[in-house]
């Protein structure tokens, strides 16, 4: 899919179940867009993994 013509530079999305399956794949999908991506998950390793992902469009965190 191209994003070209999508943008969500400026705009904030919550992600719960972040860690995997259809939240991962959601979070990647806004941040690949350009949306500031809040995560929430279960499990710790696999949130910062999907973080790690994201942050690779851009998305860098404010504060921990």
């Amino acid at each position: 899919m191209s994003t070209s013509h999508f943008s969500l530079v400026g705009k904030t999305a919550i992600v719960t179940g972040a860690g995997r399956g259809l939240g991962k794949a959601i979070a990647l999908g806004l941040a690949s867009c350009g949306a500031d991506v809040v995560l929430a998950s279960r499990t710790l390793a696999e949130l910062l993994s999907v973080a790690d992902r994201c942050r690779s469009f851009g998305f860098m965190p404010s504060r921990w």
